[in-house]
């Protein structure tokens, strides 16, 4: 492992775990935060990559790659129904993880061989059923387990972030200085074609991840005279003005944070932000954006700190202002070093937005469906977000006049998500309620 990525897992650690005032039951921890770290980066050893991977290496269009990702996103739209169900009333979370990462190890060790367009779109179906749904369980059975959310799941969580950084790093530099170009191979297809690598060892971890499963705390479905978890779960929703609120901004939030993944890439590369030397920090497939991940893990180290004197509507309002500022910054701000600095909101972005909605949306439902409730939240931001956020994107960027060489492009590309954005702000300062109390608050005076 590079002595950059040690030195983030050494900064987690201090962080997360080199708190005298905070005193933690270390067993279930320690496993809680494994878990993160390798179900977060079975993600991160291949998803950077990925679209080069499938238009230089397979030789895709760019339109057969925005379909693929977009039925990879169909997982997150059936996990409440399925998933949430299973888990909720039927077996027992932690079982249903270990099983569905075995299976989805299996598969991502065989993508690399499959050929055709439409055996892979297969493939990406069957795999975003398996894993896609494991993203909103993690969240739950790590809920399930801690003492006190506002307090831990920050410490816990943070290592599915280091795990992302380090092994796509690890990945980067693997790439970076072992595959090397052949006689007729530019550097660039020489790397990409090592994405076999990634998936190899995204397999490896999803075994890993797979059996370690099996070790974790007992999580049993919550017992309930409602039969259908993800019907109780829908009225919850819907009865509570504060999570009516939270799901209604959080679509179009997640649409427009499609732009950031989707088009900063290029955008970085017009401004001559992708050199050698960035390569040779964050490896191949990493570069600037990697800024943003790093800064993600201090935000979520800092968030128990920041609710001893910051509700967490506050909160979710600095992360809609992240967004804001940070598109204001790519549509009119030319500044190499300005940008740079930009990136780094990434960290507010979803460490004070989706981050504080994960903890709400726990606290605001029941025990026999909060795992359904997780999957609904994962289904607008990882499902529906996903889907319209990449046809969004394709709208714009048509708007926009696709000249990339123009200075007007990346205002118009960029100045409608910052639009977006603040509007969502302005909704959610003026309809989510600012003192009402939590469910569990609730329970607990009664």
């Amino acid at each position: 492992m590079c002595d950059f990525a040690t030195r983030i897992v050494g900064f987690a650690y201090s962080v997360a775990m080199n708190n005298d005032a905070v005193r933690l039951d270390r067993g279930p921890l320690l496993k809680l935060s494994i878990m993160m770290f390798l179900q977060y980066a079975i993600w991160g050893a291949w998803l950077p990559l990925f679209y080069a991977w499938l238009t230089e290496f397979k030789g895709f269009s760019g339109q057969q790659a925005g379909t693929l990702f977009g039925v990879a996103a169909i997982g997150a739209l059936i996990a409440p129904f399925l998933a949430g169900q299973i888990a909720d009333r039927w077996f027992a979370t932690e079982k249903f993880l270990a099983l569905s990462h075995l299976l989805g190890a299996v598969l991502i060790w065989m993508l690399p061989n499959v050929e055709t367009y439409t055996q892979i779109l297969v493939f990406g179906l069957l795999y975003s059923i398996l894993y896609s749904p494991t993203l909103s369980l993690t969240n739950s059975i790590a809920f399930h387990h801690i003492a006190d959310s506002d307090r831990d799941f920050s410490r816990v969580r943070l290592w599915g972030t280091v795990g992302w950084i380090v092994v796509g790093i690890g990945m980067g530099q693997w790439l970076l200085r072992h595959h090397l170009p052949e006689a007729g191979e530019t550097i660039r297809q020489a790397r990409v074609a090592g994405m076999t690598d990634a998936f190899r060892v995204s397999a490896v971890l999803g075994g890993i991840l797979g059996v370690f499963c099996f070790f974790l705390p007992h999580t049993p479905p919550a017992e309930s005279k409602e039969p259908f978890a993800a019907k109780r779960a829908l009225v919850e929703i819907l009865l509570n003005r504060k999570l009516l609120v939270l799901f209604l901004v959080s679509f179009p939030i997640s649409c427009v944070h499609q732009f950031y993944f989707v088009r900063t890439e290029g955008f970085l590369g017009s401004l001559k932000m992708a050199t050698p030397t960035i390569d040779a920090i964050f490896g191949v497939g990493g570069g600037p954006m990697t800024i943003g991940q790093i800064s993600e893990i201090a935000i979520l180290a800092l968030i128990p700190f920041a609710l001893g004197f910051m509700n967490k509507k506050w909160l979710l309002l600095v992360g809609l202002a992240a967004y804001a500022l940070r598109f204001f910054v790519f549509a009119h701000v030319s500044s190499s070093l300005v940008v740079f600095l930009a990136l780094a909101l990434h960290g507010l972005c979803f460490g004070c937005f989706f981050f504080v909605a994960f903890m709400i949306v726990d606290e605001e439902t029941t025990t026999d469906v909060r795992a359904t409730a997780q999957s609904f939240y994962s289904l607008i931001i990882f499902g529906l977000g996903v889907i319209v956020g990449n046809f969004f994107a394709g709208y714009v960027d048509g708007l926009a006049g696709a000249k990339e060489s123009n200075p007007e492009f990346y205002q118009t590309l960029f100045g409608i998500p910052m639009w977006v954005s603040i509007a969502c702000f302005a909704a959610l300062f003026l309809f989510y309620p600012l003192n009402q109390k939590t469910l569990k608050e609730a329970s607990r005076t009664k």
